[in-house]
């Protein structure tokens, strides 16, 4: 179904207007409602956000990391609006008060069990088309870490037992192994 055959058509100002707590992405004026993530999933990105923010940090880097929530208008529309576990950007020019204008660099989502369709369909898709550099889906439950080179048409799986590269960065890799969710 597309756009002129749903009822509605939501914006950016459907978002804002949403109850005090309630969360929800927004992909070419539909809305999706978000459930509140687990505390493994929080785990995942508290160490992610932090590991890679200390490497940042480390070589006194440009780019910037933000845990969710952080908005996303990553067509720079009215009619999407996301907000990935983790987003990292290296364009100054996009980041303002609201979150990014425009596509992160990289993206990392954290697969609950109802965003699984969303974060392998969907947002692969807008992500990649609005520009994103790099992508990675992280499902524990899967024991398994996507990660999508956008630039270099690559995509590569690994196990929760490996040290995972990073695509933008030369020589940086996150040892899953090493994290510690209970």
């Amino acid at each position: 179904m597309d756009a002129a055959e749903r009822l509605e058509f939501y914006t950016i100002d459907d978002i804002y207007n949403l109850p005090e707590g309630q969360r929800a992405e927004l992909m070419d004026g539909e809305l999706y409602m978000m459930a509140t993530p687990g505390t493994i999933h929080q785990r995942l990105v508290m160490v992610l956000s932090n590991r890679i923010f200390n490497y940042i940090q480390s070589k006194k880097g440009g780019c910037e990391v933000f845990p969710s929530p952080f908005a996303v208008f990553l067509n720079a529309d009215n009619e999407t609006y996301v907000e990935p576990d983790v987003s990292v950007v290296c364009d100054k020019d996009k980041i303002t008060e609201k979150g990014c204008n425009g596509a992160p660099d990289w993206v990392i989502e954290v697969v609950s069990p109802q965003s699984r369709p969303m974060d392998y369909n969907k947002k692969l898709f807008k992500y990649r088309t609005a520009g994103v550099r790099e992508y990675w889906i992280v499902d524990h439950e899967r024991n398994l870490i996507t990660a999508y080179d956008f630039e270099h048409d690559d995509m590569t799986d690994h196990a929760f037992s490996e040290k995972v590269p990073a695509g933008i960065f030369e020589d940086f890799e996150i040892d899953f192994c090493g994290i510690d969710i209970g």
